[in-house]
Protein backbone atom coordinates (compact mmCIF):
# COMPACT_ATOMS: atom_id res chain seq x y z
CA UNK A 1 0.00 0.00 0.00
CA UNK A 2 1.24 3.12 -1.11
CA UNK A 3 1.25 6.48 1.41
CA UNK A 4 -0.18 9.24 -0.09
CA UNK A 5 0.65 13.05 1.56
CA UNK A 6 -2.18 15.54 1.34
CA UNK A 7 -1.62 18.93 2.09
CA UNK A 8 -3.94 21.66 1.92
CA UNK A 9 -4.83 24.26 4.09
CA UNK A 10 -8.92 24.05 3.40
CA UNK A 11 -9.66 20.80 6.06
CA UNK A 12 -12.57 20.22 3.69
CA UNK A 13 -10.18 19.86 0.39
CA UNK A 14 -8.38 17.62 3.28
CA UNK A 15 -11.60 15.73 3.61
CA UNK A 16 -12.74 15.07 0.07
CA UNK A 17 -8.95 13.92 -0.68
CA UNK A 18 -8.69 11.93 2.54
CA UNK A 19 -12.10 10.20 1.42
CA UNK A 20 -11.40 9.21 -2.41
CA UNK A 21 -7.99 8.12 -1.41
CA UNK A 22 -8.41 5.95 1.88
CA UNK A 23 -9.72 3.04 0.70
CA UNK A 24 -6.85 2.41 -1.68
CA UNK A 25 -3.96 3.95 0.20
CA UNK A 26 -2.27 5.06 2.99
CA UNK A 27 -3.05 8.48 3.46
CA UNK A 28 -1.56 11.63 5.73
CA UNK A 29 -2.54 14.83 5.60
CA UNK A 30 -1.43 18.28 7.20
CA UNK A 31 -2.56 21.95 6.76
CA UNK A 32 0.33 24.14 6.02
CA UNK A 33 3.57 23.87 3.86
CA UNK A 34 5.86 23.89 7.02
CA UNK A 35 4.35 20.41 8.23
CA UNK A 36 4.11 18.82 4.74
CA UNK A 37 8.43 19.47 5.01
CA UNK A 38 8.49 17.75 8.44
CA UNK A 39 5.86 14.87 7.18
CA UNK A 40 7.91 14.06 4.12
CA UNK A 41 11.04 13.00 6.08
CA UNK A 42 8.95 11.13 8.66
CA UNK A 43 8.03 7.85 8.46
CA UNK A 44 6.04 6.27 6.87
CA UNK A 45 7.70 8.48 3.69
CA UNK A 46 5.31 9.37 1.18
CA UNK A 47 5.53 7.73 -2.14
CA UNK A 48 3.86 10.93 -3.67
CA UNK A 49 2.84 13.81 -3.17
CA UNK A 50 -0.51 16.14 -3.69
CA UNK A 51 0.04 19.89 -2.70
CA UNK A 52 -2.33 22.21 -2.93
CA UNK A 53 -0.28 25.81 -4.41
CA UNK A 54 -2.51 28.83 -2.46
CA UNK A 55 -1.70 28.42 1.27
CA UNK A 56 -0.94 31.08 3.59
CA UNK A 57 2.73 31.80 4.86
CA UNK A 58 4.66 28.98 2.47
CA UNK A 59 3.07 28.29 -0.93
CA UNK A 60 3.40 24.93 -2.96
CA UNK A 61 5.90 26.53 -5.04
CA UNK A 62 8.42 27.00 -1.91
CA UNK A 63 7.16 24.10 -0.71
CA UNK A 64 8.31 22.48 -3.56
CA UNK A 65 11.38 24.24 -3.53
CA UNK A 66 12.39 23.13 -0.12
CA UNK A 67 11.25 19.52 -1.39
CA UNK A 68 13.85 19.61 -4.33
CA UNK A 69 16.70 20.82 -2.40
CA UNK A 70 16.74 18.04 0.37
CA UNK A 71 18.46 14.91 -1.17
CA UNK A 72 16.02 13.13 1.16
CA UNK A 73 12.53 14.48 -0.25
CA UNK A 74 13.61 15.15 -3.91
CA UNK A 75 12.81 12.28 -4.96
CA UNK A 76 9.30 12.57 -4.07
CA UNK A 77 6.92 12.97 -7.00
CA UNK A 78 4.58 15.71 -6.37
CA UNK A 79 1.56 16.73 -8.11
CA UNK A 80 -0.18 19.93 -7.95
CA UNK A 81 -3.90 20.14 -7.02
CA UNK A 82 -4.89 24.09 -7.07
CA UNK A 83 -7.53 26.43 -8.23
CA UNK A 84 -5.89 28.04 -10.65
CA UNK A 85 -6.45 27.66 -13.63
CA UNK A 86 -3.90 29.62 -15.67
CA UNK A 87 -1.50 27.86 -17.94
CA UNK A 88 1.23 29.83 -17.17
CA UNK A 89 0.62 28.64 -13.67
CA UNK A 90 0.98 25.01 -14.46
CA UNK A 91 4.28 25.72 -16.69
CA UNK A 92 5.66 27.51 -13.49
CA UNK A 93 4.81 24.36 -11.56
CA UNK A 94 6.28 21.38 -13.89
CA UNK A 95 9.53 23.55 -14.45
CA UNK A 96 9.66 23.95 -10.70
CA UNK A 97 9.58 19.63 -10.62
CA UNK A 98 6.06 18.82 -10.15
CA UNK A 99 5.42 15.60 -12.22
CA UNK A 100 1.67 16.89 -12.82
CA UNK A 101 -0.48 19.55 -12.28
CA UNK A 102 -5.07 18.66 -11.18
CA UNK A 103 -7.11 21.83 -11.12
CA UNK A 104 -9.93 22.27 -8.62
CA UNK A 105 -12.78 20.68 -8.03
CA UNK A 106 -11.45 17.02 -8.63
CA UNK A 107 -12.53 14.43 -10.71
CA UNK A 108 -12.01 11.81 -8.70
CA UNK A 109 -11.56 9.33 -11.78
CA UNK A 110 -8.77 12.00 -12.55
CA UNK A 111 -7.17 12.07 -9.37
CA UNK A 112 -7.04 8.17 -8.96
CA UNK A 113 -6.00 7.57 -12.51
CA UNK A 114 -3.01 10.23 -12.56
CA UNK A 115 -2.22 9.01 -8.85
CA UNK A 116 -2.18 5.20 -10.39
CA UNK A 117 -0.09 6.13 -13.54
CA UNK A 118 2.13 7.83 -11.11
CA UNK A 119 2.98 5.57 -8.31
CA UNK A 120 3.96 3.44 -11.29
CA UNK A 121 6.14 5.26 -12.67
CA UNK A 122 7.79 5.87 -9.45
CA UNK A 123 7.61 2.02 -8.77
CA UNK A 124 9.58 1.82 -12.10
CA UNK A 125 11.99 4.23 -11.31
CA UNK A 126 13.02 3.15 -7.83
CA UNK A 127 13.39 -0.64 -9.64
CA UNK A 128 15.69 0.56 -11.86
CA UNK A 129 17.76 2.60 -9.21
CA UNK A 130 18.06 -0.83 -7.14
CA UNK A 131 18.99 -2.79 -10.08
CA UNK A 132 21.78 -0.02 -11.16
CA UNK A 133 22.92 -0.13 -7.66
CA UNK A 134 22.87 -4.19 -7.82
CA UNK A 135 24.56 -3.57 -10.68
CA UNK A 136 27.33 -1.29 -9.91
CA UNK A 137 27.63 -2.84 -6.77
CA UNK A 138 28.42 -6.10 -8.88
CA UNK A 139 31.00 -4.24 -11.06
CA UNK A 140 32.41 -3.15 -7.86
CA UNK A 141 32.98 -6.50 -6.47
CA UNK A 142 34.10 -8.00 -9.93
CA UNK A 143 36.93 -4.81 -9.97
CA UNK A 144 38.07 -5.97 -6.59
CA UNK A 145 38.21 -9.41 -7.66
CA UNK A 146 40.37 -8.72 -10.78
CA UNK A 147 42.39 -6.36 -8.57
CA UNK A 148 43.24 -9.52 -6.14
CA UNK A 149 43.95 -11.57 -8.50
CA UNK A 150 46.46 -8.94 -9.91
CA UNK A 151 48.42 -8.20 -7.00
CA UNK A 152 48.53 -12.20 -6.18
CA UNK A 153 49.85 -12.53 -9.55
CA UNK A 154 52.45 -10.25 -9.21
CA UNK A 155 53.44 -11.92 -5.43
CA UNK A 156 53.69 -15.34 -7.58
CA UNK A 157 55.83 -13.81 -10.11
CA UNK A 158 58.22 -11.74 -8.09
CA UNK A 159 58.32 -15.73 -5.52
CA UNK A 160 59.76 -16.88 -8.64
CA UNK A 161 63.01 -15.16 -7.81
CA UNK A 162 62.96 -15.32 -4.05
CA UNK A 163 62.76 -19.30 -5.03
CA UNK A 164 65.91 -19.59 -6.76
CA UNK A 165 67.60 -16.68 -4.56
CA UNK A 166 66.31 -16.78 -1.15
CA UNK A 167 68.25 -13.46 -0.07
CA UNK A 168 66.23 -11.72 -2.34
CA UNK A 169 62.23 -11.76 -0.61
CA UNK A 170 63.02 -8.97 2.08
CA UNK A 171 65.45 -7.05 -1.30
CA UNK A 172 62.04 -6.65 -2.70
CA UNK A 173 59.92 -5.61 0.23
CA UNK A 174 62.38 -2.95 0.74
CA UNK A 175 62.94 -2.01 -3.11
CA UNK A 176 59.23 -1.64 -3.31
CA UNK A 177 58.77 0.67 -0.30
CA UNK A 178 61.93 2.56 -1.25
CA UNK A 179 60.68 3.31 -4.67
CA UNK A 180 57.44 4.23 -3.76
CA UNK A 181 58.93 7.09 -0.68
CA UNK A 182 60.94 7.99 -3.71
CA UNK A 183 57.82 8.61 -5.67
CA UNK A 184 55.87 10.72 -3.19
CA UNK A 185 58.53 12.93 -2.90
CA UNK A 186 59.08 13.09 -6.73
CA UNK A 187 55.28 13.60 -7.22
CA UNK A 188 55.65 17.64 -7.03
CA UNK A 189 58.31 17.94 -8.93
CA UNK A 190 57.63 19.85 -12.02
CA UNK A 191 59.73 16.69 -14.14
CA UNK A 192 58.17 14.08 -13.03
CA UNK A 193 54.26 14.93 -12.33
CA UNK A 194 53.00 14.65 -15.48
CA UNK A 195 53.78 10.72 -14.50
CA UNK A 196 53.91 10.18 -10.74
CA UNK A 197 50.44 10.77 -10.58
CA UNK A 198 48.46 8.59 -7.86
CA UNK A 199 47.88 5.98 -9.90
CA UNK A 200 50.76 5.64 -11.59
CA UNK A 201 52.60 5.54 -8.21
CA UNK A 202 50.56 2.21 -7.18
CA UNK A 203 51.06 1.07 -10.31
CA UNK A 204 54.77 1.33 -10.14
CA UNK A 205 54.52 0.10 -6.23
CA UNK A 206 52.91 -3.21 -7.45
CA UNK A 207 55.81 -3.82 -10.00
CA UNK A 208 59.14 -3.05 -8.05
CA UNK A 209 59.11 -6.72 -6.76
CA UNK A 210 59.43 -8.02 -10.56
CA UNK A 211 62.46 -5.93 -11.24
CA UNK A 212 65.17 -8.79 -10.92
CA UNK A 213 62.54 -11.76 -12.47
CA UNK A 214 65.10 -12.23 -15.16
CA UNK A 215 67.11 -13.56 -12.42
CA UNK A 216 65.09 -16.98 -12.59
CA UNK A 217 67.07 -17.80 -16.01
CA UNK A 218 70.63 -17.43 -14.43
CA UNK A 219 72.54 -20.84 -13.92
CA UNK A 220 72.61 -21.51 -10.32
CA UNK A 221 76.86 -21.82 -10.07
CA UNK A 222 76.40 -18.30 -11.15
CA UNK A 223 73.33 -16.80 -9.67
CA UNK A 224 74.57 -18.06 -6.22
CA UNK A 225 78.91 -17.89 -6.83
CA UNK A 226 80.31 -16.66 -3.37
CA UNK A 227 82.77 -14.63 -5.01
CA UNK A 228 83.49 -12.22 -7.73
CA UNK A 229 81.98 -13.36 -11.27
CA UNK A 230 84.33 -13.52 -14.23
CA UNK A 231 83.78 -11.42 -17.46
CA UNK A 232 82.27 -14.43 -18.93
CA UNK A 233 79.69 -15.51 -15.74
CA UNK A 234 79.07 -11.11 -15.96
CA UNK A 235 77.97 -11.36 -19.09
CA UNK A 236 75.29 -13.95 -18.47
CA UNK A 237 74.35 -12.13 -15.47
CA UNK A 238 73.94 -9.08 -17.10
CA UNK A 239 71.03 -10.83 -19.28
CA UNK A 240 68.66 -11.41 -16.56
CA UNK A 241 67.34 -7.77 -17.29
CA UNK A 242 66.71 -8.55 -21.19
CA UNK A 243 65.15 -11.91 -19.71
CA UNK A 244 62.73 -10.36 -17.46
CA UNK A 245 61.59 -8.14 -20.00
CA UNK A 246 61.03 -10.58 -22.49
CA UNK A 247 59.10 -12.78 -20.02
CA UNK A 248 57.00 -10.07 -19.21
CA UNK A 249 56.62 -9.09 -22.57
CA UNK A 250 55.30 -12.67 -23.44
CA UNK A 251 52.63 -12.04 -20.14
CA UNK A 252 51.69 -8.89 -21.71
CA UNK A 253 51.06 -9.71 -25.29
CA UNK A 254 48.91 -13.08 -23.83
CA UNK A 255 46.62 -10.83 -22.03
CA UNK A 256 43.67 -9.79 -23.71
CA UNK A 257 43.73 -6.10 -23.07
CA UNK A 258 46.33 -3.46 -21.78
CA UNK A 259 47.81 -3.93 -18.40
CA UNK A 260 49.53 -1.16 -16.63
CA UNK A 261 51.48 -2.75 -14.24
CA UNK A 262 52.91 -5.35 -16.87
CA UNK A 263 53.62 -2.32 -19.10
CA UNK A 264 55.52 -0.76 -16.28
CA UNK A 265 57.39 -3.82 -14.63
CA UNK A 266 58.71 -4.57 -18.51
CA UNK A 267 60.40 -1.11 -18.28
CA UNK A 268 61.92 -1.50 -14.36
CA UNK A 269 62.90 -4.94 -15.52
CA UNK A 270 64.66 -3.85 -18.74
CA UNK A 271 66.36 -0.59 -17.31
CA UNK A 272 66.86 -0.26 -14.12
CA UNK A 273 70.61 -1.57 -14.64
CA UNK A 274 70.96 2.10 -17.07
CA UNK A 275 72.98 4.63 -15.80
CA UNK A 276 72.39 8.74 -15.85
CA UNK A 277 75.64 9.41 -17.93
CA UNK A 278 74.82 6.02 -20.43
CA UNK A 279 77.48 3.56 -18.87
CA UNK A 280 74.92 1.27 -17.70
CA UNK A 281 73.28 -1.73 -19.27
CA UNK A 282 71.69 -3.09 -21.56
CA UNK A 283 71.50 -0.68 -23.91
CA UNK A 284 73.81 2.35 -22.26
CA UNK A 285 70.17 4.65 -22.21
CA UNK A 286 71.17 7.98 -20.81
CA UNK A 287 69.21 11.21 -18.85
CA UNK A 288 65.67 11.00 -19.42
CA UNK A 289 65.68 8.75 -21.96
CA UNK A 290 65.76 5.80 -19.15
CA UNK A 291 62.11 5.63 -18.46
CA UNK A 292 60.89 7.21 -15.02
CA UNK A 293 60.20 3.75 -13.44
CA UNK A 294 63.49 2.71 -14.25
CA UNK A 295 65.70 5.90 -12.99
CA UNK A 296 63.95 5.36 -9.50
CA UNK A 297 63.84 1.48 -9.16
CA UNK A 298 67.75 2.03 -10.19
CA UNK A 299 68.57 4.15 -7.14
CA UNK A 300 66.70 1.79 -4.66
CA UNK A 301 67.59 -0.92 -5.94
CA UNK A 302 71.81 -0.27 -5.41
CA UNK A 303 70.98 1.39 -1.71
CA UNK A 304 69.90 -2.14 -0.68
CA UNK A 305 72.82 -4.18 -2.15
CA UNK A 306 74.79 -1.54 -1.04
CA UNK A 307 73.63 -2.13 2.64
CA UNK A 308 72.82 -5.97 3.17
CA UNK A 309 74.93 -8.98 3.63
CA UNK A 310 74.74 -10.59 0.18
CA UNK A 311 76.12 -14.65 -0.42
CA UNK A 312 79.06 -12.80 -2.14
CA UNK A 313 79.83 -9.54 0.11
CA UNK A 314 79.37 -7.63 3.35
CA UNK A 315 77.21 -5.08 3.73
CA UNK A 316 79.01 -1.30 3.76
CA UNK A 317 78.07 0.84 6.61
CA UNK A 318 75.32 2.89 6.19
CA UNK A 319 77.85 6.09 6.43
CA UNK A 320 79.83 4.61 3.04
CA UNK A 321 76.97 3.06 1.18
CA UNK A 322 75.04 6.90 1.70
CA UNK A 323 78.21 8.75 0.23
CA UNK A 324 77.93 6.05 -2.87
CA UNK A 325 74.89 7.36 -3.31
CA UNK A 326 75.69 10.99 -2.91
CA UNK A 327 78.74 10.84 -5.30
CA UNK A 328 76.38 9.04 -7.57
CA UNK A 329 74.28 12.15 -8.54
CA UNK A 330 74.34 12.82 -11.91
CA UNK A 331 76.73 10.14 -13.21
CA UNK A 332 75.04 6.78 -11.81
CA UNK A 333 71.57 8.21 -10.98
CA UNK A 334 69.20 10.84 -12.09
CA UNK A 335 69.94 13.90 -9.52
CA UNK A 336 66.92 14.91 -8.82
CA UNK A 337 66.20 11.16 -7.83
CA UNK A 338 69.40 11.46 -5.13
CA UNK A 339 67.96 14.96 -4.03
CA UNK A 340 64.65 13.00 -3.16
CA UNK A 341 66.54 10.00 -1.76
CA UNK A 342 68.05 12.26 0.81
CA UNK A 343 64.67 14.47 1.08
CA UNK A 344 63.35 11.09 2.82
CA UNK A 345 66.37 9.61 3.91
CA UNK A 346 64.66 8.91 7.50
CA UNK A 347 61.74 7.62 6.20
CA UNK A 348 63.80 5.15 3.79
CA UNK A 349 66.11 3.94 6.69
CA UNK A 350 63.13 3.06 8.72
CA UNK A 351 61.75 0.90 5.78
CA UNK A 352 65.12 -0.77 6.01
CA UNK A 353 65.08 -1.69 9.38
CA UNK A 354 61.48 -2.64 8.98
CA UNK A 355 62.25 -5.29 6.78
CA UNK A 356 66.01 -6.13 7.76
CA UNK A 357 65.38 -9.56 8.97
CA UNK A 358 68.74 -10.15 9.84
CA UNK A 359 70.37 -9.49 6.66
CA UNK A 360 72.37 -6.31 7.05
CA UNK A 361 76.05 -6.09 7.15
CA UNK A 362 77.93 -4.46 9.46
CA UNK A 363 75.74 -0.92 8.59
CA UNK A 364 75.56 0.12 12.07
CA UNK A 365 77.56 3.61 11.89
CA UNK A 366 75.26 6.98 11.85
CA UNK A 367 74.73 8.81 8.69
CA UNK A 368 76.75 12.00 7.89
Amino acid sequence: MATLLIVDDTPENLSVLSGLLSPQHRVRAVNSGQRALQAAITEPRPDLILLDVMMPDMDGYEVLGHLQANPATADIPVIFVTALENSGDEERGLALGAVDYITKPIRPPIVIARIKSHLELKAARDLLQDNNLSLRQEVTRRMVDNQLIQDVSIRALARLAEIRDPETGNHLRRTQGYVRTLAAELCSYPRFAAFLTPHNIDILFKSAPLHDIGKVGIPDHILLKPGKLTPDEWVIMKTHSRLGYLAIEQAEQDAERTIDFLGMAKEIAHYHHEKWDGSGYPEGLAGDAIPISARLMALADVFDALIVRRVYKEGFPLRTALKIIREGRGSHFDPDVVDAFFARQDEILAIAQRHANGDFGPATDAAS
